[in-house]
């Protein structure tokens, strides 16, 4: 099985601005750190997903500091970057290509926000036949809303998909 890491959103916005601070960032960033360096160790294919607003008063608008990916990611220049204007990846972008012509089978998954682009990314993956997928626990994250914090988004949002969109597995079972 051919994988691929898929780190979706984690721009700028999420730490620059205090309104929009992920539930517990510096755990998340170090995870997805910890995540990057398996992965490269594996051979395995990093790929980041970078949202791109359309309007150029927004957050992350392209060219803003918002937009930039963060930059205490262990970003590579061969790692695969693409941008979507949507809260799914595979919308209109190179991705769902890009996977088949690299011939990769399952999608580790990490990243922002846990409700929006992650969700619809991960659904999505497995409407275009990704079945075997994975979510890392403590390597996803949101901001909290009017309605529920950020932790309880969290929780809700891996029972819903744990075994049905995805198996969640912890980043401690991703030792180098």
């Amino acid at each position: 099985m051919k994988q691929a890491l898929v780190v979706v959103d984690m721009q700028e916005v999420f730490f620059i601005k205090k309104k929009y601070q992920l539930f517990e960032s510096k755990q998340v960033v170090a995870n997805i750190n910890h995540l990057i360096q398996w992965a490269r160790a594996k051979d395995i294919q990093v790929i980041f997903i970078q949202h791109t607003d359309l309007g150029q008063d927004d957050e992350m608008a392209f060219g803003k500091p918002g937009w930039e990916l963060h930059h205490e990611l262990h970003k590579q220049q061969q790692d695969k970057v693409i941008t979507k204007t949507t809260w799914d990846a595979f919308y209109k972008t190179e991705l769902a290509q890009f996977l088949q012509d690299s011939k990769i089978d399952q999608l580790i998954f990490v990243g922002a926000q846990t409700e929006f682009c992650l969700d619809t990314t991960i659904r999505s993956a497995y409407s275009h036949g990704y079945h075997r997928n994975i979510l890392i626990e403590g390597a996803h994250s949101t901001i909290n809303n009017p309605v529920l914090d950020a932790e309880q988004i969290i929780k809700y949002h891996e029972f819903i998909w744990n075994n049905r969109f995805v198996k969640i597995q912890p980043s401690t079972s991703f030792q180098l």
